[in-house]
């Protein structure tokens, strides 16, 4: 025989709250969710994306894989070497 009283309670209509104001509602174990990230806030599907470059990160990821802009570089060398 299979056990009783050993599943968690659900939750047809759990509310899903981000920033203290209900977003949607799903199925849960819990009777309230609080997160502080979805999909109308998150960058990725906002469009709102920024990379944020610590330490030069991009620019050695760019050059490393040869996508880096290097016309400028010579540019900038070959009127040092006029000078």
């Amino acid at each position: 025989m299979a056990k009783s009283d050993i599943h968690p309670t659900w939750y047809p209509e759990a509310k899903v709250f981000c920033d203290g104001k209900e977003i949607m509602t799903v199925g849960s174990t819990k009777p309230e969710l609080h997160v502080d990230v979805w999909s109308g806030n998150h960058p990725f599907y906002t469009g709102t994306q920024k990379i944020i470059d610590t330490e030069g990160r991009v620019e050695r990821f760019m050059r490393k894989y040869g996508m880096a802009d290097t016309s400028a570089a010579t540019t900038e060398d070959k009127t040092a070497d006029n000078a």
